[in-house]
């Protein structure tokens, strides 16, 4: 019997009541499949932040790198600024385990809507493949003159040929899997350096794949097809600055942040990839019992993916369909009654089905 040693970071609000849920389910899912998962709980989280002025201890990525994966719930609390947040857990993770693709899929799923009108789930399903560890996230900058007329702030972009081709082949890679198309999102009529460089690239890249369909769009043009124009849309490969912001677009026009995983992949799998919800923490309803915990379940299954348990993930994926094309347990964001808990036991049961 195989078994996986899993770090769970459930974090801050509404991100420790979706963390049960997924835990739940793939716990069901390990029982009936034949593996294990030995959970690892961490506090780590902006509360913790408040008591000793830490996100996470300092050899934090030191205890992680034991485990196969880390399943992360959400972090982010009033009081605790979001960058303070980020840069003190998420991205020190990322770059530590050198996690460069942020994997985000998108997908209209059954029972639910979307706020694109007539559009089918066919037309609303895709990709986006964003670069994780480099681009517009960059520490380098600073502030000068603070306080003067005179003040500025000066932020840096590091865009490496390595970081560019490396994102932008396993988007090409990807491609080759579904439809065979890819779009790179750009911006080189206004941003004179990184942006050309990206194109250059993407299109040497593209010359090794001649059987894949590839183009390049100005992010706000390909912001304004994902509206329009959805069913054109496969693969999008982005930077980490436009793909974090087209990824949440388009989990809003296919049925919202709460439907919508992430994952922050390894692909060599060297070190742990860390698992995520699109959507943020939520505190205001945090603890209520009416968070949807189907983003968070669906972030489970990309991390079964990873691990190898295909058919496991498979199930999960399949059990949340079912469940949600019923209708009969949902949360209030899906129109519904039902408690986190709830809609977990559902999917859960689902599964053992």
């Amino acid at each position: 019997m195989s078994s996986y040693r899993i770090a769970s970071i459930p974090g801050d609000g509404i991100g420790v009541d979706v963390q049960a849920e997924a835990r739940k389910v793939l716990d069901r899912a390990a029982k009936r499949f034949g593996f294990t998962l030995e959970w690892t709980e961490f506090d780590w989280s902006c509360e913790r932040y408040a008591e000793t002025g830490r996100m996470m201890p300092e050899d934090g990525i030191e205890q992680l790198s034991g485990f196969d994966q880390i399943l992360l719930g959400a972090v982010g609390f009033p009081g605790v600024p979001d960058h303070v947040s980020l840069w003190g857990l998420l991205i020190p993770v990322r770059r530590a385990f050198s996690q460069y693709v942020n994997l985000r899929p998108v997908r209209l799923l059954p029972g639910t809507t979307s706020v694109l009108k007539d559009r089918t789930a066919d037309e609303l399903e895709m990709v986006i493949v964003r670069e994780n560890s480099e681009g517009e996230y960059s520490e380098l900058g600073g502030r000068q003159n603070r306080g003067l007329p005179g003040e500025f702030a000066l932020q840096e972009s590091v865009f490496t040929r390595v970081g560019v081709e490396r994102i932008v082949r396993y988007a090409f890679e990807l491609a080759q899997t579904r439809t065979g198309r890819v779009v790179s999102a750009t911006k080189s009529n206004g941003i004179i350096h990184t942006m050309p460089f990206w194109d250059e690239i993407f299109a040497e890249v593209a010359a090794d794949f001649p059987t894949v369909h590839s183009e390049q769009c100005h992010i706000d043009a390909l912001a304004a097809r994902m509206v329009q124009q959805p069913e054109r849309i496969d693969v999008v490969v982005a930077s980490n600055l436009f793909g974090d912001i087209l990824s949440d677009l388009a989990a809003a026009v296919t049925g919202g942040l709460g439907m919508a995983p992430s994952g922050n992949i390894n692909p060599e799998r060297e070190y742990p990839s860390m698992f995520e919800a699109v959507h943020g923490s939520a505190p205001d309803i945090a603890g209520k019992g009416i968070a949807n915990p189907v983003a968070q379940i669906l972030a489970g299954t990309m991390m079964l993916e990873h691990l190898g348990e295909a058919e496991a993930a498979r199930a999960v994926y399949a059990a949340v369909e079912q469940v949600l094309a019923t209708g009969e347990v949902a949360t209030p964001d899906l129109g519904g009654k039902a408690t986190t808990a709830e809609l977990g036991d559902a999917v859960a049961d689902s599964v053992e089905a």
